[in-house]
């Protein structure tokens, strides 16, 4: 285990030093050096889930090889750090306005906060982000490292979100390096095993371990929500907030493992499984009953009835372009069209003009 520690605790410091990349970041580099090697020694012997030994042991290889990975490529790039933007447009941007006071850094912390809070978001509801996305979720033992097994074109596309705000914004060298601090502290934090005394109290306020757990739950509904880095007030405030406790932790479905597999993994586009509710037959039937009755409860049409409900169920709980994007809305449009050619000739010409 001490072997492991200090093994991740180098990669990290590395990491760290890729991410800050300037010596004044040295003092906030240690700091979260050590606070990361403390969420380790704390997950190791106050474990909220007990994972198998080889499997963590495995969580963690892959997470810091991916750590190197990113760094590589980031390097190879060429891509100039956030530090180093601020510098150059720090008198420039909407902030410059502003005395550099308390204002500027609250502001600035509010502001890039509420983008990551968008940023993630975004990675659920979209495919293209979600197959890259999906590389984060897909780790079966939620740990510390987790927090950074990270698709390196993600990485790629959060820094330049990031970059565009610094510009816009002119966000200053110092103010950048305490938020990209504290951003850091508490992605690690709220994915650690762990659990504490307040834990929930202190949820109101900011994401916990035990929110984000929910996040990483491998039911759709559960992990759609939860999306905030630092402040809990986001999903509250755009209703994306769940406190439930999830049975399972991962994706489904194949789980690649491996680094080149996690990499590759992100180019391969494949839909989530849809988990249905446990009541949804019933939502099902109670939408089919008001169809017929609308109808006068006209025999023949009970088929076409149940699946026109069922698409239009999936649609209110799961959105409309996850309908449109499933083969069921056009089998089930089909299936009426068949079910109207042997009823009723109107009900066809209906049904084929729509």
């Amino acid at each position: 285990m001490l072997n492991e520690l200090k093994f991740s605790t180098t990669l990290f410091q590395s990491y760290l030093s890729w991410i800050i990349n300037l010596p004044t970041g040295t003092v906030a580099t240690l700091i979260l050096v050590l606070f990361f090697a403390f969420l380790i020694i704390l997950e190791f012997y106050n474990p909220r889930e007990r994972w198998l030994a080889k499997r963590l042991r495995q969580s963690y290889r892959e997470n810091m090889q991916l750590f190197v990975f990113n760094s590589t490529i980031m390097s190879l790039l060429a891509i100039p750090s956030l530090f180093m933007l601020a510098q150059r447009y720090a008198d420039k941007g909407l902030l410059s306005y502003l005395p550099d006071s308390v204002t500027t850094w609250v502001l600035t912390f509010l502001a890039m906060d509420l983008l990551l809070y968008f940023l993630h978001k975004a990675s659920h509801n979209f495919d293209a982000l979600w197959m890259l996305h999906r590389v984060h979720h897909n780790d079966p033992c939620l740990n510390v490292s987790t927090a950074f097994r990270i698709h390196f074109l993600e990485v790629l596309f959060i820094s330049v979100m990031k970059a565009l705000l610094v510009v816009i914004l002119g966000i200053n060298g110092s103010v950048l390096l305490v938020n990209e601090a504290i951003i850091i502290f508490f992605t690690m934090l709220h994915h650690t095993n762990t659990a504490f005394r307040g834990e929930h109290t202190l949820g109101r306020f900011v994401i916990t371990p035990y929110l984000h757990r929910a996040h990483h739950s491998t039911v759709r509904d559960e992990h759609d929500s939860n999306y905030g880095t630092v402040l809990s007030i986001w999903d509250r405030l755009f209703g994306t907030l769940t406190e439930r406790e999830p049975a399972k932790i991962g994706v489904n479905g194949n789980v690649p493992q491996g680094l080149f597999n996690l990499v590759k993994c992100g180019f391969g586009l494949t839909d989530r499984p849809i988990t249905e509710p446990d009541n949804f037959d019933h939502m099902i039937a109670e939408a089919a009953y008001y169809k017929a009755e609308k109808r006068g409860f006209g025999p023949g049409n009970e088929l076409c009835d149940w699946l026109e409900a069922k698409s239009e169920i999936i649609g209110l709980v799961y959105g409309k372009a996850r309908v449109k994007n499933n083969l069921l809305s056009k089998w089930s449009r089909l299936m009426a069209f068949i079910n109207a050619v042997l009823t009723d000739k109107n009900q066809r010409y209906r049904l084929f003009r729509s």
